[in-house]
C-alpha cells in the first residue's frame, strides 16, 4: 500500500510504515487505543487516521431514482446478497439472502435449519465473486451447544460442496477461525452478546449475525399472562437487530421454532394428531412484524409402507417462501448430505 497517496500528515505516514502495516484492512481491524499504541500517535491523529482510511473504504452512498432504476451499481445493498452456497437455493432467493434486514428460517426439527445455518457461516467467508462477503460470522447459540463436529466435516468438503470455488482459494481460506461463537441461555446473557457484537461488526471482522434459536430465548421467560411484556422485548430485539444490520450492512439470520396451528373445532375434541405441515412460526405477529424475509423449512416423511422411507442424511426436504418484499411465494427441494445442503432441481 502507497501510504503517500493518502491525505494524511506526513508523520502519521511515517508511522505507518515503521509499523510495517501494509493494508487499510489491517488499519480497520485495530482499535483506536490498539492503533494508537501500536503506532505512538495522538489521540487526535489516530481518529484522523481512521476516518481518511475508512472513507477510501466507502462506496457512494448518493444514488439517483435514475441509477437504481438503471442498476448501475450492483452491489448497493439492495442487489448484493449473500449466496447460499448452492445455485438451486439462490435461485429461489433470486441471489441468496439479503444484506440489510431480518431473515428467519422457521421450521419443524429434522428440517435441516442449523444445517443451512452452518453453510452460511462459510459462505460468508468465500470472496465476493463467489458469493461471499470476505468476513467472519458470529454464531449465537441459545439452546443447544455449537454443533462443531458437524462444522468441521463441512469444512472438510467444502471442495465438494463448492465445485465452483477453484481449490487453492479454498485452501486460504481458514474457516474455522472466522466463526464467533456465543452461548446466550437468557435475555439478559443475550443483550451482553449483542453490545459485544456491534465491536466484532465495527472491526470488519464479521458480515453475518446467525440466532440459533430465537423462540428459546422466550420460551420459559414469558407466560400467557406476560404477553405485553414479551412484545415489547421483541420490539426491542428486533430494533438492536435491524440498526445493526443497517449499520454494517450485514445480514441477520434468525432460525426459529415452529407451533402447531390447531382449530378450534380440533381443540374442542382434544384432538392431538399430527395435521400435515399445518405449523406456525413461534413468536407470534409482534415478532413477524421484524421480518424483511420469512422461509420455511420442512422434511418430507415418506409414507411407512414405502421401502424409502426409513430416515435418511438424503432425505428430501423443501425450502418455502413464506413473504419476502422482492420474491413471490415459491418452494424448492433439497437435501442434507455430508457435505452440506443442495438443492434439487
Amino acid at each position: 500500500m502507497d501510504w503517500d497517496q493518502f491525505d494524511l500528515n506526513p508523520k502519521t505516514i511515517a508511522a505507518l510504515k515503521k509499523a510495517d502495516i501494509k493494508s487499510v484492512k489491517e488499519i480497520l481491524h485495530l482499535s483506536g487505543a490498539d492503533l494508537q499504541r501500536l503506532m505512538k500517535l495522538s489521540s487526535a491523529d489516530t481518529q484522523c487516521l481512521l476516518k481518511t482510511v475508512s472513507h477510501t473504504l466507502r462506496r457512494n452512498s448518493m444514488l439517483t431514482a435514475l441509477q437504481l432504476y438503471q442498476d448501475k451499481d450492483p452491489f448497493t445493498s439492495q442487489h448484493q446478497k449473500l449466496s447460499l452456497g448452492c445455485a438451486v437455493l439462490d435461485s429461489l432467493l433470486k441471489g441468496g439472502i439479503p444484506l440489510v434486514g431480518i431473515t428467519e428460517l422457521a421450521g419443524e426439527s429434522s428440517a435441516g435449519k442449523t444445517q443451512i445455518g452452518l453453510q452460511l457461516c462459510l459462505c460468508v467467508q468465500y470472496p465476493y465473486k463467489y458469493g461471499g462477503l470476505e468476513s467472519g460470522a458470529v454464531y449465537i447459540c441459545t439452546e443447544d451447544v455449537f454443533p462443531s463436529k458437524r462444522l468441521q466435516q463441512l469444512i472438510d468438503q467444502q471442495h465438494k460442496l463448492r465445485a465452483d470455488v477453484p481449490a487453492e482459494i479454498i485452501q486460504k481460506i481458514r474457516f474455522g477461525n472466522n466463526i464467533f461463537v456465543e452461548q446466550a441461555a437468557d435475555l439478559d446473557t443475550f443483550q451482553q452478546c449483542l453490545t459485544r457484537l456491534s465491536l466484532l461488526l465495527a472491526r470488519g471482522m464479521a458480515r453475518l449475525v446467525l440466532i440459533d434459536s430465537m423462540a428459546a430465548l422466550f420460551r420459559a421467560d414469558f407466560g400467557p399472562a406476560d404477553a405485553a411484556l414479551k412484545a415489547r422485548y421483541l420490539q426491542a430485539f428486533g430494533a438492536r437487530l435491524h440498526s445493526l444490520s443497517t449499520s454494517f450492512r450485514t445480514p441477520i439470520v434468525c432460525i426459529n421454532q415452529v407451533t402447531d396451528a390447531v382449530s378450534e373445532s380440533e381443540a374442542a375434541q382434544c384432538s392431538c394428531r399430527v395435521v400435515g405441515s399445518r405449523v406456525t412460526p413461534a413468536l407470534g405477529i409482534t415478532w413477524s412484524n421484524q421480518l424483511l424475509v420469512r422461509l420455511m423449512a420442512r422434511r418430507l416423511w415418506l409414507p411407512q409402507h414405502s421401502p424409502a422411507a426409513a430416515p435418511s442424511p438424503g432425505s428430501r426436504r423443501t425450502l418455502s417462501v413464506v413473504f419476502a418484499p422482492h420474491l413471490p411465494p415459491s418452494f424448492c427441494y433439497y437435501t442434507v448430505q455430508l457435505e452440506g445442503v443442495k438443492g434439487i432441481k
